[in-house]
């Protein structure tokens, strides 16, 4: 006889897409026996043929009210993935402060793993390898047990995705460029949505999947209202600085790497325009690598500020006049949001040449200036900080534009919009 045996009670609940239907038929051999008088017969419960097993977690699948969203975040260099995932982390835990998130990037040391403790998110490693990289992130996965995956690019992504694809888990992506990624091109279809940043790289991808929010930028950067005085108080503590701001601060972004090419442009320039320009003030990142020999060839000026990293990039945003920086899509991102007037040196070494993409977008929606590689040098460099600094209206211009071009509330149109798609709950 055929007995159904009955499902299994669990210790603890397991997110839908981890669930295994553990409802199977076994069949018991019966032993002989002389025949009854009266037989009872015995009424089989039946499960329905059509129900089906526990599915994943999809967008018709609701996570557990009682218990809070658990959101994984795979990141990887350069710095404008890993911050996007980082912008959209505290927004997440902003607007829901129960829910729980985790970082999947590089193993440390690392720029993901950094910013995830530098953010207090707990930290998940992926290794280089594609295979044990598949392997590491569905473990992590599994542990964690997210009700969604959101990738933001860089080389961990990959391989978070497709293990997200064997575990069931529904993953979104972000790109932030002009012209999306070639993961992002090969995980689209299998993607709950793709979220954008400009409308261009719609036409390359699935259309249905797309949805066009702008980048995500840091709480920290967005909501700063730190005064220009008080900011460079912090950069110049013993620059004798007027309180009436009206000292020129260019602020050099070559990257969390640093740039080469404009490193020297900026080191065969500055000594001179610092000597000609008695209210102008300089703050250059020149990036890790290579601080220490721009430290040993620069020569020491109180109206020079060298580093190999900003920690509070806000407080650099909120001293600076014009932005010279790489074109990558974050720095654009925070250009606008912030609405400096920008000269922008893209590389044109990168993938799709997106970075040359995103420089030309900025010059037609705020006017920021753009020199080629081929076209910087210390000459160039010098004549264009002085053309923009010697035309107070083009500067208002091109900050206002920024502005009005920017949109501060993708992280939360972002976030909201993840919610809506796995069916949790998401404040008005």
């Amino acid at each position: 006889m055929a007995v159904a045996a009955q499902p299994t009670s669990r210790a603890r609940s397991a997110p839908r897409f981890l669930r295994r239907p553990t409802t199977q038929t076994v069949h018991l051999p019966t032993p002989a026996r002389a025949p009854a008088p009266s037989r009872v017969r015995l009424r089989r419960r039946h499960r329905p043929h059509s129900a089906p097993a526990p599915a994943p977690a999809t967008s018709g699948s609701d996570p557990d009210p009682h218990e809070p969203l658990r959101v994984a975040f795979a990141c990887g260099a350069p710095g404008g993935r890993v911050y996007s995932a980082i912008a959209l982390a505290d927004e997440l835990h902003a607007a829901l402060p129960s829910s729980r998130s985790l970082i999947l990037g590089a193993p440390a040391p690392s720029l993901a793993s950094t910013a995830a403790a530098a953010a207090s998110y707990p930290f998940a490693p992926v290794p280089r390898c594609l295979p044990h990289a598949v392997l590491a992130a569905a473990m992590h996965l599994r542990r964690f047990r997210p009700h969604v995956l959101v990738a933001t690019g860089g080389a961990p992504s990959l391989p978070a995705c497709l293990a997200a694809l064997l575990l069931g888990l529904p993953f979104v992506i972000q790109d932030q460029d002009a012209a999306p990624a070639p993961a992002t091109r090969l995980l689209a279809p299998l993607a709950l949505r793709v979220f954008l940043a400009f409308n261009a790289p719609v036409r390359l991808l699935p259309k249905r999947k797309c949805a066009v929010y702008g980048n995500p930028v840091r709480m920290s950067i967005r909501k700063c209202q730190v005064s220009k005085a008080t900011a460079l108080a912090r950069f110049f503590p013993r620059a004798g600085l007027a309180p009436d701001e009206g000292a020129q601060v260019v602020l050099v972004l070559g990257g969390v790497e640093g740039s080469p090419e404009i490193n020297v442009a900026v080191l065969n320039m500055y000594y001179e325009m610092l000597r000609m320009r008695k209210d102008r003030y300089i703050i250059w990142q020149t990036g890790m690598e290579a601080f220490s020999e721009m430290e040993s060839l620069v020569r020491s000026h109180r109206r020079l500020l060298l580093t190999p990293f900003l920690h509070e990039l806000e407080m650099a945003y909120a001293a600076a006049d014009v932005v010279v920086s790489r074109a990558g899509a974050m720095t654009c991102t925070e250009i606008l949001v912030t609405g400096k007037p920008s000269i922008l040196i893209p590389l044109p070494t990168i993938v799709d040449d997106h970075q040359t993409k995103n420089a030309y977008i900025m010059a037609d929606v705020m006017g920021a200036k753009v020199i080629t590689e081929d076209e910087l040098d210390s000459s160039s460099l010098t004549s264009t900080i002085d053309e923009v600094f010697g035309d107070e209206k083009l500067m208002a211009d091109m900050s206002q534009k920024a502005l009005t071009a920017s949109r501060p509330s993708a992280s939360a149109n972002i976030i909201r919009h993840i919610c809506s798609l796995i069916g949790a709950p998401y404040p008005t």
